[in-house]
């Protein structure tokens, strides 16, 4: 069954090489999943849940994840497995109850609670920014649903040269308004789409202002009360003691814990706290038209660019399915809901070592009766810290606008792409490194100072530059 991955950006593909129409979303493509599409899939009969179960014990048993997995038809859980730790240190196992900071969902949360607010007619779809923020470049063309849409042309803050730098630490609502005024902009609204968090921190505030309530008391009022969710809300700072996730990165066949991003700063485009059960909940009361009306979803599922307000598309096959992805520090996690089958699935962890794309699909596979290989995992090669001097450089190629940087950190070899994160690479062969959470192979030839860049189906020549 052949399976395609849609980036970030507008991607035309031939069978052989995928072209990049959009150059300046191209410079943050590698390495970052967006959307998944899947081809042929036929109603199941029974679910093999001893399948299933070998799939999510084979993702512990070989560290390729940690997390909670829930499947729900007709609104009722029909499978749950949770693997993993939710702190390793401690040896604290992930439940079903644990909880997931889900980055990027939130926006589905952001952008519900937002057509709520139009219904009630305390915000209208056409209303500008300049009503609210007048400051904000651009500010008397843009209208909320230019931010809900992703189209008013404000870059996202997130992608700053400096942004690691302050994310763990509070920022005030000046700071964050003013880092997004010094971003400028990037095209006129409504003319294009770039994903900006930017666009849903400016909506918080506005939910804020329209309502003359606090973002936390607009998620309980409107959603989770309505919909008896029971582990969602405004993330603070990890507490472990609340059945809340730690979240890792792999690092020499070992978890790390990573760095808290305060909440501060993703506000409605990443700040929810939740679990796999309850995201699968909020779909179907959703898609029930339970939260808001039939009209408001229908304009919510209105795509441009395969983006709705606050959904992705996800079609496969006649299906067509709904949803968002999620990543903030080592968390990811996506949540699909396919309204002709009622179905939806929800993924969510705090550890990632393989691709949720492909955990997805191999739920999907299992659910759907299609044929489905497990995977066979292969277990890192213990490589010295001294065997890893002969990669370390940077790396470029004039068919990709970003470089490529291996550094090392004891016997862990590191890539980095521009403006991108750190990735510790696993060695799986002779020069060979690879990383599964984004599809990532790195195949050396230190002789010839030279890199091949393996992902989804994309291959870049590199060069070591002196």
């Amino acid at each position: 069954m052949p399976i395609y991955i849609v980036l970030l950006g507008f991607i035309k593909t031939d069978n052989k090489h995928i072209i990049i129409k959009n150059k300046r979303v191209m410079k943050r493509i590698v390495f970052l999943i967006f959307i998944l599409v899947w081809s042929t899939l036929s109603e199941a009969q029974t679910i093999d849940v001893a399948k299933l179960d070998s799939l999510f014990t084979s993702i512990e048993n070989h560290k390729k994840g940690m997390g909670c997995i829930s499947i729900f038809k007709n609104g009722e859980e029909i499978y749950q497995s949770s693997y993993g730790y939710s702190d390793v240190e401690n040896q604290v196992k992930n439940q079903t109850d644990t909880k997931f900071r889900i980055g990027s969902i939130s926006k589905t949360f952001t952008a519900t609670i937002i057509m709520k607010l139009v219904e009630e007619g305390r915000l209208s779809l056409t209303s500008k920014l300049s009503d609210y923020y007048p400051q904000i470049p651009n500010a008397n063309k843009i209208t909320i649903e230019h931010l809900l849409q992703h189209r008013s042309g404000i870059p996202n803050f997130t992608d700053a040269d400096d942004y690691t730098n302050w994310c763990t630490e509070k920022q005030t609502k000046k700071a964050l308004l003013d880092r997004i005024i010094s971003g400028g902009t990037s095209f006129e609204p409504g003319e294009e789409f770039e994903y900006s968090n930017s666009n849903y921190v400016l909506l918080t505030y506005l939910a804020e202002e329209a309502s003359s309530k606090s973002f936390s008391d607009l998620l309980t009022e409107i959603i989770c009360t309505p919909c008896l969710l029971s582990n969602t809300y405004v993330g603070e700072k990890i507490d472990s003691n609340n059945k809340e996730a730690y979240s890792y990165i792999k690092q020499s066949s070992e978890w790390e814990k990573t760095k808290e991003t305060d909440m501060s700063i993703p506000l409605g485009s990443g700040f929810i706290v939740s679990n796999a059960y309850d995201l699968n909940r909020f779909m179907f009361y959703l898609f029930s038209e339970k939260i808001v009306n039939s009209e408001s979803l229908k304009h919510m599922t209105l795509l441009k660019d395969n983006f709705g307000l606050g959904l992705l598309k996800v079609p496969f096959h006649d299906y067509t399915g709904y949803g968002h992805t999620g990543g903030i520090d080592g968390f990811q996690s996506n949540v699909f809901y396919f309204p002709e089958e009622n179905l939806s699935i929800a993924l969510v962890e705090n550890g990632v070592s393989y691709m949720l794309n492909n955990i997805v699909i191999g739920c999907l596979s299992i659910y759907f009766g299609k044929a489905y290989d497990l995977p066979g995992f292969i277990d890192a090669i213990t490589i010295t810290a001294e065997e890893l001097d002969k990669y370390i450089g940077v790396y470029s190629s004039p068919n990709l606008p970003i470089k490529i940087t291996i550094t090392k950190k004891g016997n862990t070899l590191i890539a980095q792409g521009t403006g991108q994160p750190e990735l510790p690479l696993e060695c799986v062969g002779n020069n060979i490194f690879q990383y599964e959470g984004v599809d990532l192979t790195l195949e050396f030839l230190p002789e010839e100072n030279k890199m091949i860049l393996k992902q989804l189906k994309m291959t870049f020549d590199m060069s070591k530059e002196n």
